[in-house]
């Protein structure tokens, strides 16, 4: 087993499309290098931010080829192998460690299998098959089962899984979590998906985030990370939230809902801010447009991240 330690903020990494939706590599690189500039401490691809569930098998080993090749070395690589059953799950993880990633990330199965008998023995079935750091992806809203805190410590205990993204928005669960790891001596690293409450996990004793908006303004999450480090309960809470004020990039699209409006306003954002050259998304998703795009470089520029006097780009 690697014994390679995760923790920190390691962004969950949106892939820029040209406007064929073919990775853009160039944006890709200044992403990439962006966040590793700013101080992250891993990138995770091939998760719900990189638009996973939209990708063919090629589209996937392209995202890892190249980014491995373009991280290169200089932090931690997680990589997503969410599949609908567990061989192809196994498939996933065989691919990814070929490319040189230095973890795994798995969500329960779906779409026929979710009890939790089928749900443990995928894990420790994905296990037998790899021996790179395996973490569970506890995503509820996409894969409709919510991974049991007890389940996972005992996982832990025994080195089936070496850690959890918990991107449930179960608070409770998720302090839950973090007191039977903490009794069963930390078994675990516990990650949290959120943007808007990391302060909360952070105080529950997370061992870092995940946050899409990382993507945005890294700059900000590893600050509250140190600060998080150094006991600084009052910066932890006041970059906290900024962030959740920059959060409002999602809650004020009009033209969709759900992922569209997620990744959607990510994308328009980094776009906006000349990170990204377009905001395209994966099909069947359509990027976002006018009014939304408006509102979205308001925000931006409410918060920081754009000069007030800059131009909406079309």
């Amino acid at each position: 087993m690697s014994d390679a330690q995760f923790k920190g903020v390691i962004p969950p990494v949106v892939i820029p499309l040209d406007a064929n939706r073919q990775i853009d590599l160039v944006a890709f690189e200044r992403t990439i290098n962006r966040m590793i500039e700013a101080g992250v401490d891993g990138l995770f691809f091939l998760g719900s931010s990189g638009e996973v569930a939209f990708l063919t098998d090629a589209q996937r080993y392209h995202v890892l080829q190249e980014a491995v090749a373009i991280v290169g070395g200089r932090v931690p690589v997680l990589a997503g192998i969410i599949d609908m059953e567990t061989l192809r799950v196994i498939d996933q993880a065989k691919r990814a460690e070929g490319f040189g990633v230095d973890g795994l990330v798995a969500t329960a199965p779906f779409y026929a299998l979710g009890g939790p008998r089928e749900v443990e023995r995928h894990f420790r079935v994905i296990r037998e098959n790899s021996n790179l750091p395996l973490f569970a992806y506890d995503l509820p809203v996409c894969v409709h089962t919510k991974l049991d805190p007890t389940m996972l410590v005992k996982l832990g205990t025994e080195g089936v899984l070496q850690g959890v993204k918990d991107s449930s928005g179960d608070d409770v669960a998720f302090r839950w979590l973090c007191l039977q790891n903490k009794d069963a001596g930390h078994p675990l690293q516990l990650f949290t998906g959120h943007e808007v409450v990391v302060d909360g996990a952070y105080l529950s004793g997370a061992d870092g985030s995940v946050p899409g908006l990382a993507n945005l303004d890294p700059v900000s999450y590893v600050e509250q990370w140190r600060a998080y480090q150094a006991g600084d309960w009052e910066r932890v809470r006041q970059i906290q939230d900024h962030l959740a004020h920059l959060m409002y990039i999602v809650r004020n699209v009009d033209a969709t809902v759900g992922f569209g409006a997620g990744v959607g306003a990510f994308k328009t954002a980094l776009w906006q801010m000349g990170v990204f050259n377009t905001n395209q998304m994966r099909e069947p998703v359509q990027p976002l447009v006018g009014k939304d795009v408006e509102t979205i470089v308001s925000v931006l520029k409410e918060n920081g991240l754009m000069d007030a006097e800059a131009p909406v780009r079309a």
